[in-house]
């Protein structure tokens, strides 16, 4: 059974830890807005392998999740309003659907298993092999050289990956709009459009911004918190998927809240 003290001292630890996440978050992104002028100090070359790691990597299989995912979308809506003779609403829940919610919320967990389980593995790494140590004896900050240039490389591709779940979830779709509610490609597509607003992808672009912080300061802060040892690597990474998963949720139902009360005010 639990007690009064050890509740007290989860709270205070859990607290602690997302002090600390936004302590990395902070520092990393001054650091990285303020160095993109000075060509010197970020390394931009780590940046663009980073781009290329978290957005190009994971295209092809998010655009299979994501296609697949749309098409489940339609079969469910589909289940419920042929009761209604409403199929015709299939394509605007699906779109609201993936743009909203689904396409952020697939891409960031894709990307937690792909990148942030990667970025506590390196760290994780480094920290054992004590280059981290021999980095801050040569007066180089880790969080400039290693955490800021994952997190711009994060910032960049998020939305982007967003953008093409979204499209890939539509389009998957389709297929069942196409073949069983009586749909063209043509006519699938503008009651996609007709049905989506601006607000609709806006909010998940906003989503997706805010799980690659999120995704990159626990994989980042997990690694460098790692201990000696190979085993530590390990328990780090399953560690950072686990806590992302946890806070990306976390957030998604915070934001999806805040819009949801601003929508109604």
């Amino acid at each position: 059974m639990l007690s009064p003290h050890s509740i007290g001292a989860a709270t205070i630890d859990g607290l602690a830890y997302i002090g600390g996440l936004a302590r990395l978050g902070v520092y990393a992104t001054r650091a990285a807005f303020k160095d993109m002028f000075s060509p010197r100090r970020l390394a931009y070359g780590r940046a663009v392998h980073q781009a290329m790691a978290v957005g190009i990597g994971a295209l092809p299989i998010l655009s299979l999740i994501s296609f697949f995912i749309g098409t489940i979308l339609a079969l469910q809506a589909a289940y419920e309003l042929r009761k209604f003779g409403a199929l015709q609403f299939v394509a605007s829940a699906v779109a609201i659907s993936v743009s909203r919610e689904l396409g952020p919320l697939m891409t960031a967990i894709l990307v937690i298993g792909r990148s942030g389980s990667s970025f506590a593995a390196e760290l994780g790494t480094m920290k054992v092999n004590e280059e981290i140590d021999a980095m801050e004896t040569m007066a180089l900050d880790p969080i400039r050289f290693l955490v800021a240039p994952k997190l711009f490389a994060m910032l960049l591709m998020m939305p982007c990956l967003a953008i093409w779940a979204d499209f890939m979830g539509v389009l998957g779709g389709s297929i069942f709009g196409i073949i069983a509610a009586g749909f063209t490609l043509k006519t699938y597509i503008i009651a996609t459009l007709d049905a989506l607003v601006l607000r609709d992808v806006m909010t998940g672009l906003l989503k997706s911004l805010m799980f690659g912080i999120v995704i990159t300061t626990v994989g980042c802060q997990e690694g460098l918190r790692t201990g000696l040892g190979a085993e530590e690597v390990g328990r780090s990474t399953t560690s950072a998927v686990v806590k992302a998963i946890f806070l990306v949720v976390m957030v998604d139902l915070v934001f999806t809240a805040l819009f949801y009360l601003n929508a109604g005010s």
